[in-house]
């Protein structure tokens, strides 16, 4: 065999005999194909029995400091003694503070408040302006408030009965997190929750969790909705929650949803052709009358998209509370530079004709983008954001 090819053999099968050293893993990016995969990421937990999540410090509220002191006066520490917490009208509670590089990867809550009035906000790193700042129940998918809450099961967001609110958005951090609740509500609102989250590295194309509220009631006429504007930055848009309180009897569904992206200006570069479209439902999710002459809708929750409606009473309030999700798990709507996402308000009228509808729109607009962000423009005040049990006179 001539010495040149016998080398070349050679070299080949020392190479082939090499096994390449498997990517360290860091416990995120977690799929049923990953499971089997050790890490090094450490796992903790914040819970009104673990406020700061420390290792091995759970359950240690006494009698003389727990929220459930008398239901376990018998069995003392360590048995369900602090299980929720109290926030008082007006005031702030830091729901959890964290130190160090990491992800939260589940929350889980079941507040007992006006929904509307208790606004979660969550920092990252040094930030001192939120880059999620939006009502509790809106948050979860569950913007209509106790009572009203939906089935949700979604990869984003869970809501089981009867009000259990679960969110698995990855949220990751490279220095430490913030997550508070305000009470701008008269009365003193009682939160049961858990955050579970990791302590790992961080990829370093990893962007932060941003989620934004907005509410128009009513919408003036013939004026589009805005859900977000003026972000900012390198990100990827990532979901949309919408609730819709409709006036009028008839349907109210055609609006379009259009995305203006990195320097658009008149016109969108994505722009969908109907509001039950871009929720992944058709012809009216399938409305039809009862026996009774009411329209009914399908309901549906799946994994990226789902829709729930409550038959309300017109003469004191809505003809019918709606929500829809959107989650663009699959399909992230990238841009480089801005993002701007609106969506019309538009039923039907005789003669085959549009309808500008007044209705009641509340959104919230979910993405990832790289720090900083543009701050966010002030929450509507209380009164705008209370859900009010009568009609409002667009007039005023």
């Amino acid at each position: 065999m001539n010495k040149s090819i016998l080398i070349l053999f050679t070299i080949l099968l020392t190479i082939s005999g090499c096994k390449e050293e498997p990517e360290k893993f860091n416990g995120l990016d977690l799929s049923m194909g990953k499971l089997y995969r050790t890490s090094d990421a450490q796992s903790r937990s914040i819970s009104p029995e673990n406020l700061t999540g420390e290792k091995g410090k759970g359950g240690m509220a006494t009698l003389e400091e727990g929220s459930a002191a008398n239901a376990a006066r018998d069995l003392g520490q360590g048995w369900k003694v602090n299980p929720y917490i109290h926030i008082q009208a007006g005031d702030v509670f830091t729901l959890a503070e964290i130190e160090g590089e990491g992800a939260i990867q589940h929350i889980w809550m079941t507040p007992v408040c006006d929904y509307r009035l208790v606004i979660i906000r969550f920092y990252w790193d040094d930030e001192t302006e939120p880059s999620v700042e939006v009502p509790v129940g809106d948050f979860f998918a569950s913007g209509w408030g106790m009572s009203f809450e939906p089935r949700i099961q979604s990869l984003a967001i869970c809501v089981n009965p009867r009000s259990g609110l679960n969110c698995y958005w990855q949220m990751p951090f490279r220095k430490k997190c913030r997550i508070t609740m305000e009470n701008i509500s008269d009365d003193r609102a009682t939160i049961y929750y858990q955050i579970d989250y990791t302590l790992t590295d961080v990829p370093d194309d990893a962007a932060y969790f941003h989620a934004q509220f907005n509410r128009t009631h009513p919408l003036p006429s013939e004026e589009v909705y805005t859900i977000v504007d003026n972000i900012k930055g390198k990100g990827h848009y990532v979901g949309t929650y919408l609730t819709h309180g409709a006036y009028n009897a008839g349907w109210w569904g055609e609006g379009e949803i259009k995305f203006f992206m990195d320097g658009d200006n008149d016109f969108p570069t994505i722009c969908g052709t109907g509001e039950e479209d871009y929720f992944c439902g058709s012809y009216g999710y399938g409305s039809h009358r009862d026996e009774n002459d009411v329209v009914q809708y399908e309901k549906f929750s799946t994994p990226y998209a789902g829709f729930h409606y409550f038959k309300d009473n017109p003469e004191i309030s809505y003809e019918t509370k709606i929500g829809q999700y959107r989650w663009h798990i699959l399909d992230p709507i990238r841009f480089e530079n801005d993002l701007k996402v609106t969506i019309q308000s538009l039923g039907w009228q005789s003669g085959g004709r549009y309808l500008p509808l007044q209705d009641d729109l509340a959104s919230v607009a979910y993405w990832y983008q790289h720090e900083p962000h543009n701050p966010f423009p002030a929450l509507p005040a209380k009164d705008k954001l209370i859900i009010k049990k009568e009609n409002p006179d667009p007039m005023e």
